[in-house]
């Protein structure tokens, strides 16, 4: 528990059981470490082992093994002992990059056996295809850890320089009188804490650059919800699924208070209008879609995907056109850019993962701000609590959640919990779940998972009080399921009874928040990826040029 313990006062995404049944490795008894073998054959029935001459890098101790538990009386830390438990963090992150370059080193060692001209005597194309396609994963997901150490390693060293700046300045003294208007802690665990004194009452010029980056992140969201700003529009958002739009159908939306309504046009492609006729302000919705052209059920004025009204029976045809938003098709959704500023050319990738097949695609619309239920969506440790009855039911309730993520990111993996979030900009969360079966979780990582499911939320702000959702639900196994008749009423009626669990509580809150309650008044270690999308929306409203987080930072 020492490793929890000191991971928990760094904050530094640490785990004790992440092992990978790629490594193969051979400990060396005499130093503690490992020595590294590369397997290049069989013969006689046992392997050809072959000593890197790099390997001497690897031969590192696990620190854990020789860490040495101070025995404090108190809660407060002498300086020496704060910095040990920030040395020995350090420490461990090494050894913790270590292991994850020799992951890829030995996955390297894989690739070259696979491709070893003496496999294909014994191997087909089809097989040695197969296990490279795996191992291209495997590698992937390797380098994508090999990352986050380096975030690790880079975290460790600058709370460590803070540590050290403290104990020069002498704000770490023997001390069990501090009072708590003075005093800053950095948690130990649940239940401890080190307690950072001044001595002297004038702050010092890192007191004040850490009050003033907290200060920064401070959130207020609370009171009527306001009038969305223009510049949240100015992005990509998927509006529908393309299964929902068939040649002769229309989906009529509401978009940042206004009504829209998406039709196929003559050569197949989507376009969104203006869902009101210029003529008398009917609803085209309530009309049909004849040829590529939408008709006005009032006096049959009909208009194409553009806007521009091609026809008008009775009356002579004048040059008459509504408002049409930029719109396009894209890995199954339809897109609209309800913005004023010029389009952007990227609009990000929702496909699910290699290897997932979708087995669900339902639209739902809510009462709630959208960034109410964003806010829920990407908190995970409220599942112990709030879905005892549907896919949380048996989980136990850790001692401490966390959402580990790099500095400048927009996603990561939740600890202990076997899965991986994302938000992507403007409105979607994407997460991946590791299960052994319904309603358990397996392991401490989404790598050690057999079975996984891929979700896809999109929070669309359809109105201040109301939000249009879209879910797509993906599996890597069970593809029998797809098959299965009337199968989307079982995912849709589990998905509702997921969200009514949720909705009962959010909208709790909305209620609160109008009346003046912050719904954001004290963040905690598991709100980060919360509170990064709240302070990127803050900067997009407020015209920042360089926006914080950088979703693709990963």
């Amino acid at each position: 528990m020492i490793t929890v313990t000191t991971a928990a006062a760094l904050s530094l995404p640490i785990s004790l059981s992440r092992c990978s049944k790629l490594i193969n490795t051979r400990r060396d008894v005499r130093g503690g470490g490992f020595r590294v073998f590369a397997i290049i054959g069989e013969s006689g029935g046992g392997f050809l082992e072959k000593k890197h001459d790099w390997s001497t890098i690897f031969e590192v101790e696990d620190p854990r093994a020789s860490r040495v538990v101070h025995q404090n009386k108190g809660k407060v830390f002498e300086a020496n002992e704060a910095l040990e438990v920030a040395r020995f963090d350090i420490q461990y992150c090494d050894w913790r990059a270590r292991q994850d370059l020799l992951t890829i080193v030995l996955l390297h060692d894989k690739v070259v056996d696979v491709l070893n001209p003496l496999a294909r005597e014994y191997k087909s194309i089809g097989t040695v295809k197969k296990e490279l396609a795996e191992l291209q994963q495997e590698l992937a997901q390797a380098h994508k850890e090999v990352h986050m150490s380096e975030v690790r390693v880079s975290t460790a060293l600058d709370k460590l320089a803070y540590m050290e700046q403290l104990v020069n300045d002498k704000l770490l003294p023997d001390t069990s009188t501090a009072t708590e208007t003075d005093n800053e802690c950095i948690a130990l665990s649940p239940t401890e804490c080190v307690v950072l004194t001044p001595s002297t009452p004038s702050p010092t010029p890192t007191e004040e650059a850490k009050k003033s980056k907290l200060s920064r992140k401070k959130l207020n969201i609370s009171g009527p919800v306001p009038d969305y700003h223009p510049r949240l529009k100015n992005f990509w958002y998927p509006m529908a699924f393309t299964a929902d739009l068939k040649e002769d159908t229309m989906l009529p939306i509401d978009c940042f208070e206004e009504p829209w309504v998406i039709f196929r046009g003559k050569d197949g492609s989507p376009g969104c209008v203006q869902n009101t006729c210029a003529h008398r302000a009917c609803p085209l919705h309530l009309g049909s879609v004849n040829e590529g052209r939408i008709t006005c059920p009032y006096h049959g004025w009909e208009y194409s995907t553009d806007g521009k009204c091609e026809k008008m029976p009775s009356t002579k045809l004048q040059n008459v056109k509504i408002k049409s938003l930029p719109c396009l098709e894209q890995d199954g959704m339809i897109w609209i850019w309800p913005g004023d500023e010029t389009p952007t050319d990227s609009i990000p990738s929702l496909q699910p993962p290699l290897g997932f097949r979708i087995h669900a695609e339902l639209v739902m619309e809510l009462p709630v701000e959208h960034g109410l239920l964003l806010d829920n969506l990407l908190d995970l440790a409220h599942a112990p609590f709030t879905h005892t009855s549907t896919f949380a039911k048996g989980w136990s309730v850790p001692s401490f959640v966390k959402f580990l993520t790099p500095e400048t990111g927009l996603q990561g993996y939740w600890d202990p919990y076997p899965i991986d979030m994302e938000f992507k900009p403007p409105c979607i969360v994407l997460s991946t779940i590791g299960i052994s079966k319904p309603g358990k979780l397996e392991g401490q990582s989404t790598r050690q998972c057999a079975t996984h499911l891929h979700q896809l939320h999109v929070c669309l702000p359809s109105s201040k009080n109301k939000t249009r959702l879209l879910y797509r639900m993906s599996l890597d196994f069970a593809p029998i399921l797809q098959h299965i008749p009337l199968m989307h009423l079982l995912w849709r009626y589990f998905a509702n009874k997921v969200l009514n669990e949720d909705l009962r509580l959010v909208l709790g809150q909305q209620e609160r928040m109008i009346k003046g309650a912050n719904v954001w008044n004290l963040p905690v270690t598991y709100d980060k990826l919360g509170v990064r999308y709240r302070l990127w929306r803050e900067a997009v409203e407020k015209g920042v040029k360089q926006l914080p987080f950088n979703s693709n930072s990963m």
